[in-house]
């Protein structure tokens, strides 16, 4: 999503950052949905355990991933620890009522995801969310362990990518999650979507004002606001001489301008805690308008790498600390 003739490799993985938004956005958009038609589209019990297969994962991991964590089960029919495990994650994909999806997979049947995930024994429980997998256990383990990995999991999944689960209808017939009505499009979707061609062609200035006329709109659009922080800091940095701007930073410590430019190279750089560090440590420095200047740059910068980062959480607190 960023311009084509920027670099951005590197920086606090932006795009993870705007697909875990973007999955948040989906995510409550359903559930508003879900709830004017009355809950109506929960899945089956049932379908809350799936066999995958190689030529199925793309559709039925990955892509579900945006919806719902997906908890992944390597098994295979001689393994007799698999024979304890499965039936209590699928015992428990159950009990959770929707809070993850369950995966089957035979790895004697599918060699090469076993060898994707660089599984070298089984039982082996892998998770996917918003697609990105990682690792839960490997081997034997207790239900009381497996619980908090799970706890863990779905804490993780709603608070930084905002899914909360499937709607599951104990009434509904297995199989019903495939005849779902697809989701209608928000009202925002044509103007959020317009803002990412923007940024693809490089149209910052395009980009900011639909961002802009999404906020005016709904303040509250956590796309629209990850997208215009985006955007602005792309457009700050866009033209600027690296060595320049930091050779001012270096020359001139007190300075907020051009700290605050400095701050923005390191940021587009990768270099979060280096840019949130020359803030603050600005900030101890200085009082009135000045010091308001970096608080609102600082926040500005928060918004580009995520509220839920912990180098946000962090720099917020000592910010509060330089301030107060």
């Amino acid at each position: 999503m960023q311009p084509r003739n920027m670099s951005m490799s590197g920086v606090v993985d932006l795009a993870a950052v705007k697909a875990a938004q973007e999955a948040k956005a989906k995510a409550e958009q359903a559930r508003a949905q879900a709830a004017r038609d009355g809950g109506a589209g929960g899945i089956s019990p049932a379908d809350l355990v799936i066999d995958v297969d190689e030529a199925g994962f793309e559709n039925d991991v990955l892509q579900r991933s945006a919806e719902v964590p997906v908890v992944i089960d390597f098994w295979a029919e001689w393994c007799q620890p698999c024979k304890q495990l499965s039936p209590l994650l699928e015992r428990l994909a159950v009990e959770y009522n929707g809070r993850f999806l369950l995966a089957k997979i035979d790895v004697d049947a599918n060699q090469m995801l076993m060898q994707q995930f660089g599984i070298q024994g089984i039982p082996a429980v892998f998770a996917v969310v918003a697609g990105q997998a990682l690792p839960l256990f490997q081997g034997a383990a207790g239900e009381e362990q497996i619980r908090g990995t799970l706890d863990q999991l779905v804490q993780v999944a709603e608070q930084r990518f905002g899914l909360t689960g499937l709607t599951v209808d104990p009434d509904a017939e297995a199989g019903g999650a495939q005849a779902a009505p697809e989701r209608p499009a928000g009202p925002y979707d044509a103007l959020l979507e317009a803002a990412v061609q923007a940024l693809d062609s490089g149209d910052l200035s395009g980009a900011i004002q639909a961002y802009k006329n999404v906020l005016d709109e709904d303040p509250g659009n956590e796309e629209a606001k990850l997208g215009l922080a985006q955007a602005e800091l792309l457009q700050r940095v866009q033209g600027v001489d690296p060595q320049q701007v930091r050779k001012d930073a270096a020359d001139k410590p007190a300075d907020v301008q051009a700290q605050i430019a400095a701050a923005d190279l390191d940021l587009v750089g990768g270099h979060v805690e280096d840019a949130f560090g020359r803030l603050i440590e600005t900030v101890s420095r200085t009082v009135g308008d000045d010091r308001d200047t970096l608080r609102m740059r600082l926040l500005e910068l928060f918004e580009v790498v995520g509220p839920e980062d912990p180098r946000v959480i962090a720099a917020r607190r000592a910010l509060a600390r330089a301030l107060f």
